[in-house]
């Protein structure tokens, strides 16, 4: 099972492939780790009339793991050769996701700030044979005109995204009382503004392309859907709330305009199979948020 617990996308001196500045890790080990899987639907909204609501997905390691079987081979095909981009990919989660999606026969382009470990990575996907292909972009994801170069760069080298996994993220121990303005900024910059500068530019690569089957993934944390008590993670978890309301918000406009590029929010421990069970869905099945609830909270 995925435990309840959490322990954040944080490495040392910045989370995901950014540098510099403290950080932090925490869990809740205190509480419970029983999680049960269901599917629960959203109650529709007065915007909702007509339109299929998404599918919130409540599920174990295990089922995930049963997924990715024969069927998550056979649903993953369809995007064999396509292009994906993963933020954040250096290390840890985003560098999972990223060799995933390699095994899985796509073509992914990795960006981070310093990409030495992405290289290692994509020497590494290469011997071992991996049908796909890991592409190195050196990124600072806090600037907006590096970002749109990257854009520019994969429209003019690989004609676009289908697959959009903003995974990169930043954590600062700042306090509300007492941090720093710069502090905030850099969270802000990196958690919300690039994450939606990405998405922007990948929904208009897709558009741009007549792609109606895209994905747009934001790895997210459960610190935004609650705050937890230490101060450090306060404006950290603010971040993390916007990127809850942004994956909601960004479904919404995707409906409105009639588009089947799907949007999804996930925080399961393991991101990486979570990633591939999504994709591997059918192009109709929209999940909206994937993570663990304890037992008694699932009805």
């Amino acid at each position: 099972m995925w435990p309840i617990a959490e322990e954040r996308r944080v490495e040392q001196g910045a989370e995901a492939g950014q540098s510099g500045g403290r950080s932090w890790r925490t869990s809740d080990a205190g509480r419970s780790t029983a999680g049960a899987a269901g599917v629960t639907r959203e109650r529709p909204g007065p915007y909702d009339l007509g339109r299929s609501p998404a599918v919130q997905v409540l599920c174990s390691q295990s089922e995930v793991r049963g997924r990715l079987g024969t069927l998550a081979r056979a649903g993953m095909e369809r995007w064999r050769d396509r292009l994906a981009l993963v933020t954040g990919a250096s290390g840890g989660i985003g560098a999972a996701v990223a060799r995933a999606l390699v095994q899985q026969g796509l073509k992914v382009v990795g960006c981070a700030r310093t990409v030495g470990n992405i290289e290692e990575l994509a020497a590494e996907c290469k011997s071992a044979g991996y049908p796909g292909t890991l592409i190195p972009y050196r990124c600072d994801l806090s600037n907006e005109e590096d970002i749109l170069s990257m854009f520019s760069a994969v429209r003019s080298q690989h004609s676009g995204v289908d697959i959009c996994i903003n995974n990169a993220g930043l954590a600062r121990p700042d306090t509300l009382l007492s941090g720093s303005t710069r502090g905030w900024k850099e969270m802000f910059n990196v958690n919300v503004l690039a994450l939606s500068i990405c998405t922007r530019e990948a929904y208009q690569s897709m558009r741009e392309r007549k792609v109606d089957d895209g994905h747009i993934i934001n790895i997210n944390s459960m610190s935004g859907h609650r705050v937890p008590p230490p101060a450090e993670t306060h404006f950290y978890s603010a971040t993390k709330y916007a990127v809850t309301a942004l994956t909601e918000g960004l479904r919404q406009e995707l409906r409105e305009a009639q588009s089947h590029i799907r949007a999804t929010c996930l925080k399961p421990e393991d991101v990486a199979e979570a990633v591939i069970y999504v994709l591997s869905t059918p192009p109709h099945v929209q999940i909206g948020d994937i993570q663990m609830r304890p037992t008694e909270q699932v009805t």
